[in-house]
């Protein structure tokens, strides 16, 4: 089992917790309408839970408890990917504003997804 506290993939540890910084960042930049309030906490929750859940993913006690966190990594993700799409889409924030946000959530999801199929392989 991969685990943080033996030096297997820091990087993607401060990767995780770095895309947090940056959605609290783009949070408190939001307009203050209701409609961009209500997305931009729904981005902050599941922004936000991406690393927290990789954190206790490799801490997991067995290969089914880890593929689970993964999976939680990879749905809060998704639904970031989805908030930041709709926030840039509906013009509450320029979509140029949010390309690279949007481009480090998709490349995130893209390491969650290849993590989470070598996990059930076997290959991690």
């Amino acid at each position: 089992m991969k685990n943080e506290n033996k030096g297997e993939a820091p990087e993607l540890t401060k990767r995780t917790k770095d895309f947090s910084l940056r959605i609290i960042r783009m949070f408190t930049s939001l307009p203050k309408s209701a409609t961009a309030q209500i997305m931009g906490k729904q981005v902050l929750r599941s922004g936000t839970s991406v690393g927290a859940n990789y954190r206790e993913a490799n801490r997991a006690r067995s290969k089914a408890e880890f593929i689970a966190k993964i999976g939680d990594c990879l749905k809060e993700i998704d639904e970031t990917c989805y908030w930041l799409e709709l926030i840039g889409e509906s013009g509450t924030v320029l979509q140029t504003k949010l390309a690279d946000l949007l481009d480090e959530a998709r490349q995130l999801m893209a390491i969650f997804i290849t993590i989470l199929k070598r996990a059930k392989i076997g290959n991690l």
